[in-house]
């Protein structure tokens, strides 16, 4: 590129688009669907991200909102909570655990439970006995149960994630959940963020609870001569009535008087 060639300015006009962050096993297909039904001229870019960076996306400006693992700071975001995971452990086909449905941490107190430096639960204390070494990643942790070294519990959509054809899951009754929920900086609450908002709350199209419309601040009151010409020709008639049949009793009543007069006797001198 020459020192005479410019990049060509942005359209002022142009429809700004929409950027929406979301984590490992979040799963937006189905609102991004809502969205291009209702918005065709507004593109809509999904931006993956992981879920320990997703914070420092949305400060940054670099998404207008994401589909985060619940909390975050709610002094700077605002957050709506939109579902909460079934937690499972992930194990070998042939391991004991797969011979069940359910499963509770008692039961696997004496399993190795590999621990990731990326674990999205919130732990009081990691279940199980701790591996040697805390794998860098959830995918890491699979890997190592492939290998047969221990196990791990992530939430459910996690496992399918990173789903392998010699490892199952099971539900994990009383292990902690993870939330998943749309968070957008609450200062940068956009129109395109309220559009999202209304499709992930389930809004239709023509729900009064989208965006909201303003109204006039000084209605204007219907003028006496804006009324309809046909009411305006009905009163006039009734007003016409009203004084004939006026004229006609005071016309009446003097005629009767007249007559009495004329018919009184004269007194004699």
């Amino acid at each position: 590129m020459t020192g005479t060639e410019q990049t060509p300015a942005a359209d002022p006009t142009a429809t700004p688009g929409f950027r929406l962050a979301y984590v490992p096993g979040a799963t937006p297909a189905k609102w991004v669907r809502i969205w291009n039904e209702r918005l065709p001229d507004t593109p809509l870019t999904l931006v993956p991200v992981a879920a320990a960076d997703v914070d420092g996306v949305l400060r940054a400006g670099e998404a207008d909102a994401g589909l985060v693992r619940l909390p975050v700071d709610r002094t700077y975001f605002s957050a709506i909570p939109l579902y909460t995971e079934t937690t499972v452990v992930v194990v070998p086909k042939d391991h004991v655990v797969a011979a069940v449905e359910e499963v509770t941490l008692d039961d696997l107190a004496d399993e190795i439970v590999q621990h990731p430096l990326d674990d999205v639960l919130d732990w009081e204390r990691p279940p199980g006995q701790p591996a040697f070494e805390r794998p860098a990643t959830t995918a890491d942790a699979v890997e190592l149960v492939a290998a047969g070294v221990g196990l791990v519990i992530v939430p459910q959509s996690l496992a399918r994630l990173h789903h392998r054809r010699d490892l199952t899951y099971r539900t994990v009754t009383d292990a902690p959940g993870s939330a998943i929920g749309l968070a957008w900086p609450e200062e940068r609450t956009t129109d395109q963020v309220e559009d999202f908002i209304g499709i992930v709350r389930g809004r239709t199209v023509n729900s009064s609870r989208g965006r909201t419309q303003p109204e006039p601040k000084n209605p204007k009151s219907p003028k006496k001569n804006d009324r309809p010409e046909p009411r305006k020709k009905a009163q006039q008639k009734t007003q016409q009535k009203k004084a004939g049949g006026g004229a006609g009793r005071s016309r009446q009543g003097t005629g009767s008087t007249g007559a009495a007069r004329r018919g009184k006797p004269r007194k004699r001198s």
